[in-house]
């Protein structure tokens, strides 16, 4: 018997759409890492231009005077004061005289002269400082263009995996979102201000980019709990381990961060008792997870 109809194909089943999340968040979080560090480059960049300007701007007045100045000796000089001089000297042809005209016509001359030089150098400072000024700011045009292209296609990217979620689970997101006590036991000091903090945060959204109040994306999140307690941590998960302290397993404390994959681009808050607090991906909240679902790359402690 042969069939007339054609093959119907099974839906994929939850757990194949939550892998397929996974690989694409895993290809894509790397991305959105990136774009912090370059969005954070760009902030810096832009104080640099603006602190150079400030400098440029009374470098420029001051050209401008000596150029204001060296006009009017030009001036004077196409008015005829050398011509009057010279007339002076010719008038009164004792030596002692001559002498001292000569005295003066070489005073003046060497006045034009510094005062052109000095004109010249304060020229080349203003070139030293503008061209660097000139590349920076081409260079963020440039970034800031590359940047928004970027975006757009991030917000394509985490809208695709939103519907797929949304697929798989439906607007209600499956577990228990706090399945344990958080903090499991309150450090006190500065990581007990961060992790209460973090705990605090379970629920809201994850939004890439963001550091709070109301959405997180995973080193948004870190920052935000260490920024409650003092420390400052840069939004992006490779440089917050570059920046804190590197503690084994065994020294885990509530507050510590733990660091995902190879490449460094996850992380999230130990909060105690072998659970974590994260910032997870597009279209889950904040939560917690054991501290071992997922390839642990090391362990930080700020401050």
């Amino acid at each position: 018997m042969t069939g007339g109809a054609g093959v119907a194909h099974a839906e994929p089943s939850v757990a194949e759409i939550e892998r397929q999340i996974d690989r694409e968040w895993n290809a894509l979080e790397p991305l959105i890492e990136q774009h912090n560090a370059t969005r954070q480059a760009l902030t810096a960049k832009r104080r640099e231009a603006g602190a150079l300007a400030a400098r440029i701007g009374p470098l420029s007045r001051q050209v401008d005077q000596a150029m204001s100045k060296v006009g009017g000796l030009a001036v004077r000089a196409y008015k005829g004061e050398n011509a009057s001089a010279l007339n002076a000297m010719l008038a009164n042809p004792t030596p002692a005289t001559v002498v001292h005209q000569l005295e003066l016509l070489d005073q003046f001359a060497r006045r034009q002269q510094a005062d052109i030089r000095h004109v010249v150098e304060l020229r080349d400072q203003l070139s030293a400082r503008k061209a660097p000024l000139d590349r920076l700011i081409t260079q963020l045009s440039q970034a800031e263009r590359q940047l928004d292209a970027k975006r757009r296609q991030i917000d394509v990217d985490i809208a695709r995996l939103q519907k797929m979620r949304l697929e798989a689970y439906g607007n209600g997101a499956g577990t228990s979102l706090r399945p344990a006590p958080c903090p499991a036991v309150y450090p006190g000091g500065a990581a007990g201000k961060a992790v209460t903090f973090a705990c605090a945060q379970i629920g809201k959204p994850y939004v890439w980019g963001a550091e709070g109040p109301n959405a997180y994306d995973c080193s948004g999140l870190t920052l935000a709990a260490w920024a409650r307690a003092g420390v400052v941590l840069p939004h992006n998960a490779a440089q917050q381990r570059r920046v804190t302290a590197r503690v084994g397993r065994s020294d885990l404390r509530p507050g510590d961060l733990v660091f995902y994959y190879s490449d460094l681009h996850h992380v999230g808050m130990y909060v105690g008792n072998g659970w974590l607090v994260h910032a997870s991906r597009a279209g889950a909240p904040v939560k917690m997870k054991r501290v071992d679902d997922g390839p642990v790359h090391s362990y930080g402690r700020p401050g």
